[in-house]
């Protein structure tokens, strides 16, 4: 009965976006306003349902936390930048005076609501499977007679040989970035529990892995991979440093969106081209960044286009049901036959071409571009149920992505192990989503990959029974 009544405190700002949904800026202004109001019910408000008696600084990486602060921010509160361009600001300065509603601004109050319900049902399916009894549960643990900063160094090594070897092979080359993740995750680790235990050799070995995982982030010319490494050491050392993490977090996060655009743009267009190397684009980066001519160009449009895709949602919303039907459960039936690696299955089409069939279909891009328009799972739920889909597809995503992290608790000795490294390590791309037929495999094997990883540290004798675990 207590979370009936939580779910209709966070359906609240939905239903009050939509009585209102005549008044397009308003509305726009309440559903985005509702994000941070869910925000404000699942870690203020009515937080011991989602954690419990813990303290949420204490677990800061399970789903309800880190998981859906970065999901629901990159779809919800994103496109404030958007918003403010359409109605004719640039670099937040307002070019276009006595602004009045069109068409288009109705269009994007209505996927800003529908964003804002996929946000409430993502919680929901979250709360509806939180499990606060968890470590009662636990039938295996990390043998303690091992020294456990040699067994997490050995573990991060082992875990990054094995994310090598893997990528070599097709039919589990997919392994090879959840074990990357959790390699980089095992190296903050010991960096962090190093500096707390004032043990020169694990900080040392700990900082050293960490360092050559973020110089490997900033040659690849991803700006995500980048924000992993800060986000990943800022997560982990926020129950030590709490104070400081709050302080330095928000500046820091500031400038990393403030340089990254243009690095990640100047790497891309350098290095991918085959004109520089990966080190010299990267030191061309660096030199524009601090000449800064192209940062606020790329900034701003970084900002209302690449950072949030409401733009690509307008379209697909415009066309579909009036020019387009919706299309049922044919996405996700596509995205299950995903899942058949290409080495049992020889014909398999390409999945990115599967995927970007409906986005030329709507017209989002044109046939002759290269570039690749990926919908975001928000938009196939639309598409595929419309209003109702939005609210079943992430009811289900929510429950789905608080079951794996309770059952890798289960399975690796609770939150440290479990969570915080076999969760968010092979379940990390879930941090942002994909398109349906990306994610619903990633979910798949990310799960077989759990279940090999607990038979492998089973057999090693890492993991034993808890009954068996005897202090020495």
């Amino acid at each position: 009965m207590n979370k009936i009544f939580v779910i209709l405190k966070l359906i609240a700002p939905w239903l009050i976006a939509e009585l209102l949904s005549m008044d397009a800026i308003l509305s726009y202004y309440i559903a985005w306003l509702g994000s941070i109001y869910v925000f404000w019910i699942c870690w203020v408000h009515e937080k011991e349902k989602f954690s419990g008696s813990v303290s949420s600084i204490e677990r800061v990486m399970r789903p309800i936390f880190l998981l859906h602060f970065i999901f629901a921010a990159f779809m919800c509160l994103t496109s404030i930048f958007y918003f403010l361009d359409h109605c004719g600001y640039y670099n937040f300065e307002q070019l276009v005076k006595g602004f009045k509603p069109n068409s288009e601004t109705f269009l994007i109050a209505k996927c800003q609501r529908l964003s804002l319900l996929a946000h409430i049902a993502l919680v929901v399916g979250i709360l509806l499977l939180v499990d606060n009894k968890i470590e009662d549960k636990i039938k295996d643990d990390f043998n303690v007679k091992r020294d456990p900063s040699n067994l997490i160094i050995k573990l991060c090594i082992g875990i990054y040989v094995a994310s090598i070897a893997t990528k070599f092979v097709p039919a589990i080359n997919q392994f090879s970035i959840g074990l990357t993740m959790m390699a980089l995750i095992l190296s903050a680790a010991l960096l962090i529990d190093g500096i707390v235990s004032r043990d020169t050799r694990t900080s040392s070995i700990g900082g050293g892995l960490f360092f050559l995982f973020f110089i490997a982030a900033t040659l690849s010319g991803y700006k995500e991979n980048i924000l992993n490494c800060f986000i990943i050491l800022g997560c982990i050392a926020y129950p030590y440093y709490k104070r400081l993490i709050n302080i330095i977090a928000v500046p820091l996060f500031v400038l990393l969106f403030y340089v990254l655009p243009t690095y990640a743009t100047v790497m891309r267009e350098s290095n991918w081209s085959g004109n520089l190397s990966a080190a010299e684009a990267r030191d061309l980066a660096i030199q524009q960044i601090l000449e800064g001519d192209k940062v606020a160009e790329t900034n701003w449009e970084f900002l209302t286009d690449r950072l949030s895709e409401i733009g690509m949602f307008t379209q697909f919303v415009k066309k579909t049901p009036e020019n387009i039907g919706y299309y049922g459960l044919e996405i996700v039936q596509q995205s299950v036959l995903a899942i058949i690696p290409r080495a049992f299955w020889p014909g398999k089409p390409n999945m990115e071409e599967v995927s970007m069939e409906r986005v030329l279909k709507a017209e989002v891009v044109d046939e002759t571009s290269a570039v690749s328009a990926k919908t975001r799972p928000v938009v196939d739920a639309y598409l595929s149920l419309g209003t109702f889909g939005v609210a079943f597809f992430f009811l289900i995503l929510g429950a789905i992505c608080q079951w794996l992290n309770n059952q890798s608790e289960l399975l690796f000795g609770g939150y440290k192990f479990g969570c915080v490294v076999v969760f968010n390590g092979i379940f990390h791309t879930l941090w942002r989503g994909n398109n349906f037929e990306f994610m619903i495999p990633n979910i798949f094997w990310g799960f077989i990959l759990v279940l090999l990883l607990h038979y492998v540290l089973k057999r090693m004798q890492i993991l034993v029974p808890v009954n068996e675990i005897t202090p020495d």
